[in-house]
């Protein structure tokens, strides 16, 4: 994978009936390294971070992840974890069973102790026996991002990962993705919050430099 950029985008364009949401996108996040994409609200970060996940068709264009299209093997859902769409709890779980079950289906010891250490750095050890939908928003922010950090990628996909977390929260989001770039992973994430996004190392581009 380290041979290719983690994403490539090029000539990208999404229309929406006959409005045009992005018109000749291109975008590369180099392997190892974080890219942030700003804007307004309605400008087409969501929209570009769905056809980078392979969860939304583009009318024109081409992207390439690790080098291949998205979304066509199964290795791209093991390098890839993408927040784009909202997380589905499953009726009847509480956290800490969704932290189990992510990691049995990526081949890791769910009773090891990195299940405990999220919780633990999520601020979430005492929620561990709460079903998800009885959870605060922030609370189930903390739980989409402590499972999409617990299983192993190469590639973050995060839409506005910030939100709904307190100050604290945001600092510590931040810390734990520049940790994953700093161990080799990748990251595009959509944000508002520019200085979460230095902080978080990524390299800040807007929408509209990223239209030709």
């Amino acid at each position: 994978m380290v041979d290719h950029p983690a994403v490539e985008v090029s000539g990208l364009s999404v229309s929406y009936g006959s409005a045009p949401v992005l018109v000749d996108v291109a975008l590369t996040v180099p392997a190892d390294g974080g890219v942030c994409v700003t804007g307004e609200n309605g400008i087409g970060k969501s929209t570009l971070l769905r056809c980078v996940s392979s969860l939304q068709r583009a009318d024109a264009g081409t992207i390439r992840v690790f080098g291949a299209e998205p979304g066509q093997t199964p290795d791209f859902w093991r390098a890839v974890v993408t927040t784009v769409e909202p997380p589905t709890w499953y009726p009847g779980l509480t956290t800490r069973e969704h932290a189990e079950l992510v990691c049995r289906a990526h081949g890791q010891d769910p009773e090891d102790d990195a299940v405990e250490e999220a919780f633990d750095r999520f601020g979430l050890a005492s929620h561990g026996d709460a079903i998800p939908a009885s959870m605060s928003s922030g609370q189930k922010q903390r739980l989409t991002l402590l499972l999409a950090l617990l299983r192993p990628s190469s590639l973050l996909i995060l839409d506005e990962p910030e939100q709904r977390l307190d100050p604290d929260g945001r600092a510590l989001v931040a810390a734990m993705l520049a940790e994953y770039l700093a161990a080799g992973g990748s990251l595009l994430l959509a944000s508002h919050d520019e200085k979460f996004a230095l902080a978080s190392g990524a390299e800040l581009t807007t929408m509209q430099a990223l239209a030709s």
